[in-house]
């Protein structure tokens, strides 16, 4: 990235149980560790698709215990530290907090050359970075076209405070996704069409989403989110503040052999619940 601005680092979000597609799709093998789709498993495709955008070095893996040791043999390219283990699911809000601990604590680091050499404009960053989240189990048949919209997206997280999710046109109505009503006036950045969310929905019964589908004014969401770490945190804080204050003590002991055991003592208290409940719909 251009002097001035924070990293980018991908996290894929690769936790699944293994339940849709079972008895293939077990707690071992869920449909991310499976070639469900061409020779080559979800969670493969997933880091091919973004390899254009960033180098392996900024990839990010959240998986939990059971999993870790397939993910690493299927992705020998991202550092074995950058490739997190829960100990317990706790759903997406604690994950992606933890993850975000991890890049805080890593950008922060004073041992990063380039930061060291180019004081001024980027030490403000140091700390920082925007994170994207993508899922580690979705299809898309068009790579190139989709790397476009995801540089767009973080294109408009670099902003701080900003908040950013692809939103996919629903073909159906469908009742098991969640949906977001979105205000028609937009704006271009990087020539994608940007919008401001009104808010957003989970799952509505059969009625509410043929009459969402009917308006035209709400779009699948697609679980793939764009801010930086600061502005998470600051929103965590506000909305999650028992996880934000358990992350930030167990970000204290990341890199040192207390580590480990304030894993497994902190994380099984965090809140069980998502991200667009716990931060997207408030915020």
């Amino acid at each position: 990235m251009s002097h001035g601005k924070p990293e980018v680092h991908i996290v894929i979000l690769a936790g699944g149980r293994g339940t849709r597609f079972w008895p293939r799709s077990r707690m071992r093998t869920p449909k991310q560790l499976l070639n469900i789709v061409g020779s080559k498993t979800m969670l493969e495709q997933t880091i091919e698709r973004i390899a254009p955008l960033v180098p392996a070095s900024r990839v990010w893996v959240v998986t939990n215990a059971e999993q870790v040791a397939a993910v690493r043999r299927q992705l020998p390219q991202v550092p074995a530290r950058h490739i997190l283990a829960e100990p317990v699911g706790r759903n997406t809000a604690a994950a992606i907090a933890l993850v975000a601990a991890h890049i805080q604590r890593e950008t922060a680091a004073p041992d990063k050359s380039d930061r060291l050499s180019k004081p001024g404009s980027q030490d403000k960053d140091r700390g920082d970075a925007i994170m994207a989240i993508l899922p580690a189990d979705h299809f898309i048949a068009q790579a190139a076209r989709y790397r476009k919209i995801v540089r767009a997206a973080l294109q408009v997280a670099a902003r701080p405070g900003t908040l950013a999710v692809l939103g996919i046109p629903p073909t159906r109505p469908e009742t098991g996704y969640g949906y977001i009503e979105y205000e028609r006036r937009g704006t271009r950045v990087a020539g994608e069409r940007v919008y401001h969310v009104r808010r957003f929905t989970e799952k509505p019964s059969l009625p509410k989403a043929r009459r969402y589908v009917t308006s035209r004014r709400y779009l699948w969401n697609a679980g793939m989110f764009f801010w930086r770490v600061s502005t998470f945190q600051q929103i965590t804080a506000k909305y999650l503040p028992k996880t934000h204050a358990a992350i930030l003590r167990l970000g204290e002991t990341i890199g040192t052999r207390r580590y480990a055991d304030t894993l497994r003592r902190i994380y099984p208290q965090l809140e069980n619940i998502s991200v667009d409940y716990a931060v997207l719909e408030p915020a």
